[in-house]
C-alpha cells in the first residue's frame, strides 16, 4: 500500500498550487533531477567544524516564519521582480565610503581586515622607536623567546611564555579574515554555479569548501612538521623521550600555536551564537571544550610532541569529512566510493592512532623518560598529569565514536537505500524536497508555463485515487512535495497506475 503524506496539504485548490509555482517560477527554469546520492542525506551530520561569519545567519534570513517579519508583501508577476527586491539589490551594491556600516554588515570580512591593517600600521609606527627585536608589536605577528644555536649547523629553537597568548589572538584574526574572504569573494559564487539556490545550501558548502581548503594545506604541512621530530611517524615513545620538550624549531612552534588560532576562532564562533544548531550541537561545543584544554595544557606542560600526533590525525580526517560532504552536496557520482574511502581514513585517524596515543598514557607515558614531578626542572610528566592527559584523551575518543555512529549510519543507509532506489527507478519519478516550496514549486511552473497549469492544477487537488491508495496523477507528487514543510528533508513519489 503507498503512504500517506504526513502533512498533507492545508489548502488543496488549484488556485493555491497554481499561485506557489508563479512564485517560485521567476527563480526554476528546469525541474529539478533526483539525487544521485540522496540515500546520504542533505546533509553529513558529523564533524567538530563550526559555521563562519558569512553563514552563521543564513539559517535565520531563509527561514520561512522571519521571511514575513523582515520582508513586506509584494506582486511579483512570472517574469517581474519585486520593487522592494530591486532597492533591496541596490543597496546591496553600496560601497564602503557610501555605507561602511552596511558593507562592513554584508562583507563581515571588512572588520578583521581593519584590524589586520591596524596591527601592521601599529609595527610599522614604533619600527623607528624601537629596534626590530624589542618592538612590542613584534609579538603578534612574529614567534617570540628565540634562543640562539649553540652551532651554527643546528636550527634556532625557540621558547614557551606570555607572548604567545599575543600570536596566536593575532593568527586568529587572520583566520577569520582569510575564511571570510575567501568564502564570500570566491565560494559563493562557485556554490551557485554548482546549482546551490538557497542561502542554507550556499552556507554549508562555503563552509566545507573552505575546510577542505584549510586542512588540504594544514594536513601536509602536519606531516611535514611530524618529519622533523622525534614521534615520526606516529611512535609514541617518541613523545616521553628526552622530556620535557621546552624549546622547539620554528617550523614546530607556528604550526602548533597556528593550530591553536584555528580552534580559537571556531571556538569564538560557537561561543557567540553565530552558527544554526545541529543534533550534534552539544558534542561539538564539549569537543571544543576537550580540544582547547589539550592544546593549552600539552602546550604550557611541554607534551607538544603528542598534541602534535593529535593535530595531524584530525586534520587529515577532517579533509575527507569536508570533501566528502562537498560531493554529497553537488551531488557527485563518486560520492558513494569516496564515502567509504573517508571512513576507513576516519577509522584510521580517529579511532585507531588515537587509541595507540592512549594506550601509551598508560604504558610508555611511565616507562619512558623521567616519572615525576619537579617545578624547577619544569617536569611535569608525573601521576597528576597522567590522569588528566588520560581523561581529556578519553573524552575526545568518546566524542569521535558518537560521530563513528553517525557515520556508520550514513554508510547503511546509503547502502539499503541505494539497492531501493534501483529498483524505484524503473517505475517511479521521485522529487526530493530539500527547500518546501521551493523545491517542488518549479515542476508546477513549466507545466503552466507550456500550458497544462490549469488540469494540472486540478489533478494536483485531486483526492487519492480508490483501492490501493496511491496518487495516480503525476501531479498529487509534487502537489504533496508542496506541502512539505521548509527545511525537512522527505520524498515524494508518483507511481504509474
Amino acid at each position: 500500500m503507498g503512504s500517506k503524506e504526513p502533512f498533507p496539504l492545508l489548502h488543496t485548490g488549484a488556485e493555491h498550487v497554481k499561485s506557489v509555482a508563479a512564485a517560485a517560477a521567476s527563480g526554476a527554469d528546469t525541474p529539478r533531477r533526483r539525487r544521485i546520492s540522496s540515500a546520504v542525506g542533505d546533509d553529513i551530520r558529523a564533524g567538530d567544524t563550526g559555521a563562519a561569519l558569512a553563514t552563521s545567519g543564513s539559517h535565520l534570513t531563509d527561514s520561512p516564519e522571519l521571511k514575513g517579519i523582515n520582508e513586506a508583501p509584494s506582486t511579483t508577476s512570472l517574469g517581474g521582480t519585486s520593487s522592494k527586491s530591486s532597492r533591496r539589490h541596490k543597496r546591496a551594491h553600496a560601497t564602503f565610503l557610501e555605507d561602511p556600516l552596511q558593507y562592513s554588515h554584508e562583507h563581515t570580512w571588512v572588520i578583521p581586515l581593519m584590524l589586520l591593517l591596524s596591527f601592521l600600521l601599529a609595527y610599522a609606527a614604533c619600527s623607528p622607536f624601537y629596534p626590530a627585536s624589542s618592538n612590542p608589536v613584534r609579538h603578534f605577528i612574529f614567534l617570540s623567546y628565540r634562543i640562539d644555536p649553540l652551532s651554527p649547523d643546528t636550527p634556532a629553537q625557540y621558547g614557551k611564555g606570555l607572548w604567545d597568548v599575543a600570536f596566536v589572538t593575532f593568527y586568529t584574526v587572520v583566520l577569520t579574515f582569510t575564511r571570510e574572504f575567501i568564502m564570500q569573494e570566491f565560494l559563493r559564487p562557485v556554490a551557485k554555479r554548482a546549482g546551490m539556490r538557497t542561502k542554507i545550501k550556499q552556507a554549508r558548502f562555503m563552509e566545507q569548501a573552505y575546510t577542505a581548503i584549510y586542512f588540504g594545506v594544514l594536513g601536509p604541512a602536519g606531516v611535514y612538521v611530524m618529519s622533523r621530530t622525534p614521534v615520526w611517524y606516529f611512535d609514541v615513545a617518541g613523545m616521553y623521550e628526552g622530556f620535557p620538550h621546552k624549546t622547539h624549531e620554528a617550523v614546530v612552534k607556528f604550526y602548533y600555536l597556528f593550530e591553536a588560532a584555528y580552534w580559537s576562532q571556531q571556538a569564538i564562533v560557537m561561543l557567540l551564537g553565530m552558527e544554526e544548531p545541529r543534533k550534534d550541537f552539544k558534542e561539538l561545543i564539549g569537543h571544543h571544550i576537550v580540544s582547547l584544554a589539550l592544546i593549552a595544557l600539552s602546550y604550557r606542560f611541554h607534551f607538544t610532541y603528542m598534541g602534535l600526533a593529535v593535530y595531524l590525525t584530525h586534520d587529515i580526517s577532517d579533509f575527507f569529512l569536508a570533501t566528502s560532504k562537498l560531493l554529497n552536496y553537488i551531488d557527485h557520482w563518486i560520492m558513494g566510493p569516496y564515502f567509504a574511502f573517508f571512513m576507513c581514513v576516519w577509522i584510521y585517524m580517529r579511532h585507531y592512532l588515537n587509541l595507540r596515543i592512549l594506550w601509551s598514557v598508560l604504558n610508555e607515558f611511565v616507562t619512558v623518560g623521567p616519572y615525576e614531578l619537579n617545578w624547577e626542572t619544569q617536569q611535569y610528566k608525573c601521576w597528576i598529569s597522567q590522569y588528566i592527559t588520560f581523561g581529556l584523551l578519553s573524552a575526545l575518543q568518546a566524542l569521535n565514536l558518537f560521530w563513528l555512529f553517525y557515520i556508520l549510519r550514513i554508510a547503511y543507509r546509503f547502502v539499503v537505500y541505494r539497492v531501493a532506489e534501483d529498483e524505484r527507478e524503473q517505475g517511479e519519478d521521485e522529487v526530493e524536497d530539500d527547500e518546501g516550496e521551493e523545491a517542488a514549486a518549479p515542476l508546477l511552473a513549466e507545466k503552466i508555463a507550456r500550458g497544462e497549469g490549469e488540469s494540472f492544477a486540478e489533478k494536483a487537488a485531486a483526492p487519492e485515487g480508490e483501492g490501493n491508495g496511491r496518487v495516480k496523477e503525476p501531479g498529487a507528487a509534487a502537489a504533496n512535495g508542496v506541502a512539505a514543510h521548509g527545511g525537512s528533508q522527505r520524498k515524494t513519489r508518483s507511481k504509474k497506475a
